[in-house]
């Protein structure tokens, strides 16, 4: 007979602190330093080299040249013949704007991209000489405008980090699949482009290393600061990288606001709640005021975007070459936040808007959002608040002007000219915000941004733009 062995009390798990006590002290210091390994004028260099590549080309193709692609019989929708990646489909759109139908609804179909697959956009950081550093890729998207611009070490669909594509292994997704405990500095689902993509989310994930990195030729390990620096370049730093970025933790939080957070909470939870979005799948063949020929679908009237489709070569990409369908925007939007000062503390001025895509009906949005030609025929009372005013602003007002892309994975030539708009002295611009507005504060924006589905994806590039501005 065995004797029964004594143990003492289990081990009991040790708290940790809720969050690195040091987190935003190394942000702040990445913020304002120089990179150890690279200039930024070195790095613009390497960019445009990279564009010069002949590796890489991207050309307009008929639909029926599509390798893979086809229309569904039936319902018409554009899809591939595995079933993975995306799809193109039709969506119907009724927004009551009321919980019972009060107030003017609107109505429409329109084309739309369904990815029902979450992809990984992930930054590896690790730190050199005591300061963090982000490694960054020179990545070929064939919808960019200048084909190659910043992102994130990783960016990928399921499908390619799963390569249903059967080409090569996404580089370093291992750091972002399953991390290791205590290493990760920002995780959290993102909604994409609400007007393009139906209920798309993306995990947006930074991510610190402490072992040895093999450095590939179309990386480079940069701080903060630099980050900033190309911010403020045209066309330099991708929409994957700039939401990937919006979701760290803020190296200086606001310690006062106009609405306490939880007022803002309260007042967002109502302008969800007042909002009744109805969003329908239809067929891609079943989209009214929609005409396809052999190169386009496109709106009747030429507003808003068309799908067309592309062959792409790209010899440092998973596969070397493809093609695809993209979304093709009428002409260039303009993005902005107004911002102003009360008691001191800086605020901007948000929009709760409904777009037809979103998982939950309404997000956080810039003060301006919009394709000015798409609204060109209406009278100006109907148009979006700010648009036409955001379209002209003086350069005295403008804090920020920079040209940024969508993403170029699925989007052709989208680029939106983003603004920081210091509306102190502007009189147009009302200190009570109009209703469906709400002033808060970066740092607010901060914290909802660690957090899914609150800030769209222009409100979060806009955060990173603030970032890189001097106090």
């Amino acid at each position: 007979m065995r004797t029964p062995t004594l143990s003492g009390p289990p081990r009991l798990p040790v708290p940790r602190p809720r969050e690195s006590p040091s987190i935003r002290d190394r942000i702040a210091a990445s913020a304002r330093a120089e990179g150890l390994h690279t200039t930024t004028e070195d790095v613009v260099r390497w960019l445009d080299e990279r564009r010069r590549s002949p590796e890489f080309d991207v050309r307009r193709i008929p639909f029926d040249a599509l390798d893979a692609w086809s229309f569904a019989p039936g319902t018409g929708d554009l899809v591939h013949r595995s079933g993975r990646f995306f799809a193109v489909t039709g969506l119907h759109v009724t927004e009551l704007g009321e919980p019972h139908g009060d107030g003017p609804a609107r109505d429409w179909h329109q084309p739309i991209i369904e990815q029902p697959e979450v992809g990984i956009l992930g930054i590896l950081a690790k730190e050199f000489g005591g300061v963090l550093h982000f490694l960054m890729q020179a990545k070929m998207e064939p919808g960019n405008p200048n084909v190659v611009q910043l992102s994130p070490t990783v960016q990928a669909t399921r499908s390619n980090y799963t390569r249903a594509h059967r080409g090569a292994a996404v580089r370093y997704v291992e750091h972002f699949v399953a991390p290791a405990p205590g290493r990760v500095i920002a995780d959290v689902l993102q909604s994409e482009h609400g007007s393009w993509f139906l209920r798309k989310s993306n995990r947006n994930m930074v991510v610190e290393t402490t072992g040895e990195v093999d450095l590939l030729p179309d990386y480079r390990w940069l701080t903060l600061r630099q980050i900033h620096d190309l911010l403020r370049l045209d066309n330099t730093v991708n929409m994957d990288a700039r939401t990937v970025l919006s979701c760290l933790p803020d190296a200086e939080p606001d310690g006062t606001a106009l609405m306490p957070d939880v007022e803002l909470l309260s007042w967002f939870t109502g302008q969800r709640t007042r909002h009744h979005v109805r969003a329908r799948r239809t067929g891609l063949g079943d989209v009214p005021g929609w005409q396809r020929d052999r190169h386009a679908i496109r709106h009747e009237h030429g507003r808003y975007f068309s799908v067309v489709a592309v062959a792409v070569a790209a010899a440092n990409r998973e596969v070397a070459g493809w093609t695809q369908p993209l979304i093709e925007p009428t002409a260039p939007g303009v993005v902005a936040f107004y911002t102003r000062t009360f008691g001191g503390v800086r605020h901007v001025l948000v929009h709760a808007l409904a777009e037809g895509g979103f998982l939950d009906t309404v997000e956080l949005a810039p003060t301006v959002q919009g394709v000015p030609l798409n609204y060109a025929h209406l009278d100006p009372a109907d148009r979006p608040p700010l648009l036409d005013h955001a379209a002209t602003v003086a350069d005295a007002a403008l804090r920020y002007r920079v040209t940024h892309s969508e993403e170029g994975g699925r989007f052709l030539n989208a680029e939106s000219r983003y603004l920081i708009v210091d509306a102190d002295g502007l009189p147009e611009v009302p200190v009570e915000p109009p209703d469906g507005y709400a002033w808060v504060t970066p740092g607010q924006l901060a914290a909802l941004s660690r957090h899914g589905h609150y800030l769209n994806v222009q409100a979060r590039t806009l955060l990173a733009c603030l970032r890189c501005l001097p106090a």
